[in-house]
């Protein structure tokens, strides 16, 4: 064919196609470009029904818990001047019942232990510190935390089964006493963790150099190498979104504990915390960034459709309806943990810790103070709850259960 230079140039400016001949494959991509779009939202639903859950169970061990351990103390003392009742019953107590005291035990010497660490001392180790070591540190204690999360439940698992276990049974425990002090150690040692945490980010936000906090930030951009390019199926992806609810709720209370570290430090000078809380909140959005584009192109990646985090939610929901019923084989509290893997405990002594050494309770004005808390804490407990359990009823509904 005669192919001449003006002929070629014609061609490519006049020449056309015709998109219809291909219309599946563009309606496929215009279905994911609108898929990707959605994910944020649907993820955020994801989170806002987990991040209730987690509240839940968190406040639940500074309200009801207590009270709990009230009853079932009066319920051994009674038991125990009365000995007659026990003609009438095998234990002392119910399983459940040893369970609250167990917890409630266990956050107690908790924080006794924690008042031996001094957050002052720690603040200036961390501050001597160089940019780099901090980063390396900062790195090592968030892997610790997932690791601990993950074998802390084990712990108290064990702990709870091995105390509330038939007496009948072949012994295949080393005692409850030494489990009790495994739980209390593991539960101080992940509350020290979580202090040093909060330390290293409390040293970012309050440096001239702002280096380490940029650091800290993008260091959560790695998220992406880490989890985007990898192959992830449906079951991968939903333990992927419970880890990064736990992870929401963590950083707020770290968050929490840095803003009262600077409140007590200047004496509640709210200019202070004004010219932090920037950089808080940039730490705390760039974590909801990071999880809206790592679940859209994952979901974009894996061909997973928008619709799977509803599922997800639906599981959730069927955990909070289960755990309510009156045989249900696991209590709400542990049944977050597992799913999850947010344990309140540590979090729980570490919180109690920092609020009794920035806020003095003195006279009747302290003691008025300290009711009017806890009853803030009930109604905010009591609301959350019936919130949760509305949604959950209806989210249950909307996927079959799985085995």
């Amino acid at each position: 064919t005669d192919l001449s230079f003006l002929k070629y140039f014609v061609d490519e400016v006049c020449r056309g196609y015709v998109l219809e001949l291909d219309e599946d494959r563009y309606a496929e991509k215009r279905e994911k470009v609108y898929t990707f779009l959605k994910i944020p939202r649907e993820v955020e639903k994801l989170m806002t029904f987990g991040f209730m859950l987690c509240l839940d169970c968190f406040v639940f061990i500074f309200t009801f818990l207590p009270v709990r351990m009230v009853i079932a103390v009066w319920k051994l003392v009674t038991v125990l001047l009365y000995p007659f009742h026990l003609i009438f019953r095998t234990r002392l107590l119910e399983p459940t019942q040893i369970c609250d005291l167990l917890k409630g035990c266990i956050m107690m010497v908790a924080c006794l232990l924690l008042e031996y660490v001094d957050f002052s001392v720690l603040y200036h180790i961390v501050r001597g510190q160089s940019v780099i070591k901090l980063y390396v540190i900062y790195n090592m204690l968030e892997v610790a935390d997932r690791l601990f999360s993950s074998f802390g439940q084990d712990i108290l698992d064990a702990l709870f089964w091995t105390a509330t276990e038939p007496r009948d049974r072949k012994r295949q425990h080393i005692g409850t006493l030494p489990h009790f002090a495994l739980g209390v150690f593991y539960v101080f040692l992940h509350g020290v963790l979580v202090l040093f945490q909060a330390t290293c980010l409390n040293v970012a936000v309050n440096s001239h150099n702002k280096a380490l906090l940029v650091i800290m930030i993008s260091n959560q951009f790695l998220e992406l190498k880490a989890s985007v390019f990898k192959r992830s199926e449906k079951n991968n992806l939903f333990q992927m979104a419970c880890s990064d609810i736990r992870e929401r709720f963590h950083y707020l209370i770290l968050v929490t504990i840095v803003a009262l570290r600077n409140l007590t430090e200047f004496n509640w000078n709210m200019d202070h915390l004004y010219i932090i809380m920037p950089y808080l909140l940039a730490t705390l959005s760039s974590e909801y960034f990071v999880d809206w584009v790592k679940h859209a192109f994952i979901t974009k990646f894996n061909d997973i459709p928008a619709e799977v985090y509803r599922e997800y939610r639906s599981r959730l929901a069927q955990d909070a309806t289960s755990s309510r019923e009156k045989n249900a084989h696991s209590d709400h509290f542990d049944l977050v943990s597992r799913r999850m893997g947010f344990i309140p405990l540590p979090l729980g002594a570490l919180i109690i810790r920092v609020v009794k050494h920035s806020i003095h309770i003195h006279g009747v004005g302290g003691v008025a103070l300290a009711m009017s808390t806890y009853f803030f804490l009930l109604s905010l407990k009591i609301l959350n709850s019936i919130v949760l359990l509305g949604k959950a009823a209806t989210y249950a509904t909307e996927f079959p259960a799985e085995d």
